[in-house]
C-alpha cells in the first residue's frame, strides 16, 4: 500500500511539477507577446516618421514651387492693374468728351424706312 501511496504521491508530484511548467511558459509566451507587440509598435512609429519625413521633403520641394508660382502672380497681377490704372487715367478724358458729344450732338434725321402718310 506504501508504494501506491508513494506512486500516487509522485504522480501528484509530477502533476505539480508540469502544472509549474506550464505555468511558468504561460508566463515566458506572455512576455515574448509583449515584448513582441513593444518591437512592432517601435518599428511602426520609425516607418511612420521616416515616411512622414519623406512626405515633409516632397511638400517643401512642391510648396516651394508653388510659393515662387504664388510671387510670380502676385507680380504680374499688380503690373496687370498698374497698366490698367494708368490706361484708365491715360483715356479717360477723351472717353468723357466722346461720351458727352454723343448725348449732347444730336443732329435728328428721318429713318429710311419711314414712309410718309399720303
Amino acid at each position: 500500500m506504501t508504494s501506491q501511496s508513494q506512486g500516487i504521491q509522485q504522480l501528484l508530484q509530477a502533476e505539480k511539477r508540469a502544472k509549474d511548467k506550464l505555468e511558468e511558459a504561460k508566463k515566458r509566451k506572455g512576455k515574448r507577446l509583449k515584448q513582441a507587440k513593444e518591437e512592432a509598435t517601435a518599428e511602426i512609429d520609425h516607418y511612420r516618421l521616416q515616411r512622414e519625413k519623406e512626405f515633409r521633403n516632397k511638400e517643401t520641394n512642391v510648396m516651394g514651387s508653388q510659393g515662387n508660382l504664388s510671387a510670380k502672380i502676385e507680380e504680374q497681377t499688380t503690373e496687370a492693374i498698374r497698366n490698367l490704372t494708368s490706361s484708365y487715367h491715360r483715356n479717360m478724358e477723351g472717353m468723357m468728351k466722346k461720351l458727352l458729344s454723343t448725348i449732347f450732338d444730336i443732329s435728328p434725321e428721318i429713318h429710311p424706312n419711314f414712309r410718309p402718310a399720303v
